[in-house]
């Protein structure tokens, strides 16, 4: 039994039991893979997939076992080579995080500067996506942490820490009826079309809950994937857009008033997500740190052990 082999059983069971994806994720051949899991399986004495001629098509019962139990070796195989790195080299490697557009655009750019400037050796990957695409490429080990706001603390696999908390304003172009309106309601917003974020984003749930606890239906003509969209439509003259308050710069968006909204919705919590049992990397808990200065390396440590932060949100 060789780490190759387990991994190649991993990739294929990944990849959605397509060998020729696993194949070209591996950067090695098909062949290769197919005869290397019939020797693995041989050894074991254990058949891990279903084979309809020469296609897999399913996993079974025994299979899911070893499965279960190779991922946990690769898994822990990686872990050594990131302490290996640790020891010859702790300020050089690759840092991946996964992240949304609100976080990506208007709260990272000075945390990413900052972390630059400390480990200039460091190769920053950032992957953009909605929370469930994030979350999902920490669990998979496509990347080594997740910045979003929803989606992550539901996902089995993360250890997920609170960083911070957020709510929303409205924004309308200057003249704009509503900026009358003190303090804005939720009766006069759902009085005009609204341009807002699609449901799996940032809070979206919690806008629609506001409107729903006064009986209220808004009349949303927009969901987008990010604020600049949001914004961009705003300006157009197609709605009031409610988004997140970090989202708007009165220099940059000079064409918007933003008007307060946070006394009408729950406030949300941004969250830092970590794989559990990933081995995380001197730099890994700095960059933490400098996005969040209260998840210090004991912290996030501590949190990874199975103890909850001291702290309140």
């Amino acid at each position: 039994m060789t780490l190759q082999q387990l991994r190649y059983l991993c990739e294929v069971a990944k990849q959605g039991l397509n060998i020729s994806a696993a194949a070209a994720a591996l950067h090695t051949s098909q062949p290769g893979i197919s005869k290397q899991i019939r020797i693995l399986e041989d050894e074991l004495g254990v058949t891990v997939f279903v084979r309809s001629g020469k296609r897999l098509v399913g996993i079974t019962a025994e299979g899911k076992a070893v499965l279960a139990a190779a991922e946990r070796m690769v898994h822990e195989a990686d872990n050594l080579r990131s302490l290996g790195k640790e020891l010859r080299t702790p300020d050089e490697g690759i840092l991946t995080i996964a992240t949304t557009h609100t976080q990506a655009r208007y709260v990272l750019p000075p945390v990413v500067r900052k972390f630059s400037d400390r480990y200039p050796a460091v190769k920053l990957i950032l992957h953009q996506g909605n929370p469930e695409q994030v979350a999902d490429a920490v669990a998979s080990g496509n990347a080594d942490l997740a910045i979003a706001t929803e989606a992550v603390a539901a996902n089995p696999a993360l250890l997920t820490l609170p960083c911070y908390q957020w709510n929303r304003c409205a924004v309308v172009p200057p003249g704009h009826p509503l900026l009358g309106q003190a303090p804005l309601t939720l009766q006069a917003l759902s009085q005009y079309p609204l341009v807002t974020y699609d449901f799996s984003f940032t809070g979206r749930a919690k806008v629609n809950e506001a409107f729903a606890a006064l009986g209220l239906n808004p009349n949303v003509v927009l969901t987008a994937l990010d604020s600049d969209v949001i914004k961009t439509y705003v300006e157009l003259g197609l709605g009031v857009g409610v988004l997140a308050s970090m989202a708007y710069d009165p220099a940059r968006d000079a064409n918007l008033r933003a008007i307060d909204a946070s006394h009408l919705f729950q406030p949300s919590v941004t969250r830092v997500a970590l794989r559990r049992g990933h081995y995380l990397r001197a730099f890994h808990y700095h960059f933490i740190e400098l996005f969040a200065p209260q998840l210090t390396q004991s912290v996030v440590q501590s949190a990874l052990l199975g103890d909850a932060p001291d702290f309140v949100i």
